[in-house]
């Protein structure tokens, strides 16, 4: 099939900013509580992070290396690093603009005040300086730069204060400027008592309490200027996977220079003289373009903990407890009920608990003989990975299939891996060139003389606090066909030997990406023959060239095509005779959508409804471990398309429509009755406990 132009593209980098733009938007929303508007403001930075450390980092290694290859859509990446620099400092100075202008004016209006230096009360002040020397200055190293004292290494994304000076020191010494690097273990912001505050709750910077005192640090020194400054850095890490003999050790060594890769982005506060800005950036090799100036903290990630410390549920979204499905609340064995038939969890609308339970009572169960887990994230303190280091000591057979490379979780995994090979687990780590990103666990167990397999399949990780904040969904099976499958991929992920063929399985990388097309062209087909066609995918990205064509082939036949698309997606809708006949919407809200759905018409058959762990893009294609299920049930196939779906296409609050030159408007509800999606399935849940 013949590869879209590039003029038919939109820009992954691009695209990526623009998602963080829809999230921005949240905390824009005047409708939203006010601090889950600072919740997304945090989350805005520590996405940017991200996509600093990672994508930026790449096309800064490629400008270095001097690459002229352009991107899907046609740009050099000198070009997309140009575009790149302009949308993002447009995004900062707006996030910083609803913080200073908006959320923080706001929640002072609460009784909730960040207080700055310049307002200090002699009261504060004094609370204040003792602050200093009792908690931070015992622990500041103040840097001064001359020959014998070079520019220190700052880590990655580490909060520091250049200093300007004037005068001599003990030694004589004049070099004009030090460093001070700020501690991890400090808080960015201290909460002051309510009776010094003057109100309930009371904040303060821990740059603004460094800023009021570095003098201190410099005895008989004139401090001439402080400004904090904050660097980011490459964080891919390079791991020869053919060349190390093991890639755990090779791992863990590689791991802390994470922290001292090349520089990708300096921050700095909006008073840095020019001087000390230009001497930030030749330390960090970086141009014009890498400087951003913001006017308050240079980590807003770190505001994150202020709305845990206030306690005002009103400004906060109502809380909720997941619902358990009718056939688990009775407290059966879990094993006897999903023999009576399939159980699907939706989450977070309902409990991750059930999950737990299937692995928590494999690992207490007798009858079981064997258990096997794909790990790619899960929290330090997993339930899950402690049941099955449960299940080793008990003598069962264990085997995990541990993704050292999940990025930013390597750490975690590492530590899991070696505890769960201390009790005799079977711990491999995927396939060398192929992340395993499939999420899978199969319980091995033996009933009136035979074994039985029963399985859990989902679209999210095996991570109990992000099933609280990501829609996934997770399917509970003994399908003969479907655990057969199951047990046929671990088999291949920890042996050796050729693919065989999968009964009802869609994989990565040897089947999923042809019987995505496939499905696709059956879609034209059918309605080139005259019978209904249609095509409903839910996805959080959709990159893949040959995709993007199979849906332009296909809206050009005439199929109906919607697609629900959260973050990047570098199809264009709307282009008369080319894709008039796609739709493309993205929905950003309470909870992050992470769940893949795909629905087929079929008009020569049932409906074909399947749930994935694959987004639609070249690395889940044909670079990762992924697996596509269906949905066999009938009532669960209808409660996938009437909750994971359909509401979603409905949405006129939360919603998204991507036009065709790649922007986002929101989706207006100026006639319709206001409807979110995610706010309805909170309800519907509600109603049925």
């Amino acid at each position: 099939m013949t590869l879209p132009s590039p003029d038919t593209l939109i820009n992954r980098e691009l695209g990526i900013l623009a998602f963080q733009k829809r999230v921005l938007a949240q905390a824009e929303d005047p409708d939203m509580p006010l601090l889950e508007r600072l919740k997304f403001l945090c989350i805005v930075s520590s996405n940017m992070d991200e996509f600093f450390e990672v994508r930026v980092a790449g096309l800064l290694e490629q400008i270095r290396a001097q690459s002229t290859q352009r991107s899907p859509d046609g740009l050099t990446p000198k070009q997309q690093y140009r575009a790149v620099s302009d949308a993002a400092h447009a995004l900062v100075a707006r996030q910083y603009e609803l913080l200073n202008g908006e959320v923080i004016p706001a929640l002072a209006g609460h009784g909730i005040h960040f207080l700055r230096r310049t307002h200090w009360n002699e009261a504060q002040a004094a609370w204040i300086r003792d602050y200093f020397h009792r908690e931070l200055m015992p622990v500041l190293t103040p840097v001064g730069l001359d020959p014998s004292h070079p520019f220190p290494r700052v880590l990655n994304k580490s909060l520091n204060f250049a200093v300007e000076l004037s005068g001599r020191d003990a030694f004589g010494r004049s070099s004009g400027a030090a460093v001070v690097q700020a501690p991890r273990a400090l808080p960015r912001v201290i909460r002051m008592p309510e009776d010094i505050a003057g109100a309930e709750y009371g904040f303060v910077f821990l740059s603004s309490i460094l800023h009021a005192h570095v003098g201190e640090l410099f005895a008989g020194m004139t401090v001439e200027g402080c400004y904090q400054f904050r660097v980011t850095r490459n964080s891919d890490l390079f791991v020869d996977e053919e060349e190390n003999k093991n890639l755990r050790e090779t791992l863990a060594g590689e791991l802390p220079q994470r922290h001292f890769g090349a520089a990708v982005r300096l921050e700095v506060a909006d008073n840095c003289s020019e001087s000390m800005a230009n001497f930030l950036l030749e330390q960090f090799e970086l141009d014009r373009d890498a400087l951003y100036q913001v006017h308050g903290p240079v980590n807003l990630v770190r505001l994150m903990q202020v709305p845990d410390w206030v306690d005002r549920p009103e400004l906060k979204f109502t809380p909720f407890k997941p619902a358990l499905p009718a056939r688990l609340a009775k407290k059966e064995k879990l094993f006897d009920e999903i023999r009576k038939g399939d159980i699907l969890l939706h989450h977070p609308f309902e409990s991750f608990q059930p999950v737990i339970d299937f692995i928590e009572e494999a690992a207490a169960d007798p009858s079981v003989v064997a258990i096997r887990q794909t790990v790619y994230r899960t929290g330090t303190d997993s339930k899950l990975m402690q049941a099955l280091i449960r299940a080793a000591q008990s003598g069962k057979e264990v085997t995990v299939v541990v993704e050292l490379l999940a990025r930013f979780d390597e750490d975690t995994n590492i530590n899991w891996a070696q505890r769960l090979e201390q009790v005799g687990a079977h711990v491999v780590y995927g396939v060398v060139g192929h992340k395993t990103h499939a999420k899978l666990a199969l319980v091995i167990r033996r009933e009136d003389g035979q074994l039985r397999r029963y399985a859990h399949l989902g679209t999210g990780n095996y991570h109990a606090r992000t099933a609280r904040l990501y829609t996934d969904f997770g399917l509970l099976t003994c399908h003969e066909e479907l655990t057969q499958d199951v047990n046929q991929l671990f088999t291949q992920i920890t042996g050796l030997g050729k693919a065989g063929k999968m009964k009802r399985l869609w994989q990565s990388p040897f089947t999923l990406h042809g019987e995505i097309m496939a499905a696709i062209e059956r879609e034209a087909e059918n309605v080139r023959a005259g019978k209904p066609a249609a095509i409903v995918a839910k996805m959080n990205a959709l990159l893949e060239p040959h995709v993007i064509a199979a849906l332009y082939a296909a809206s050009q036949a005439g199929v109906k095509i919607d697609l629900i698309i959260r973050g990047v997606c570098a199809l264009r809708p709307g282009i008369a005779g080319l894709s008039d006949n796609i739709r493309v919407r993205s929905v950003v809200g309470r909870f992050l959508e992470h769940s893949r759905i795909f629905y087929f018409k079929n008009a020569d058959g049932e409906e074909l409804v399947y749930l994935s762990s694959a987004d639609w893009m070249d690395r889940n294609f044909f670079r990762r471990i992924e697996t596509c299920f269906p949905v066999l049930n009938p009532k669960l196939k209808k409660r996938v398309i009437n909750e994971g779906l359909k509401p979603y296409l409905r949405d006129n609050v939360q919603a998204w429509e991507m036009l065709s030159d790649g922007s986002y408007r929101r989706k207006a509800s100026r006639r319709a009755q206001p409807y979110c999606a995610q706010s309805d399935l909170l309800a519907l849940y509600a109603r049925q406990k």
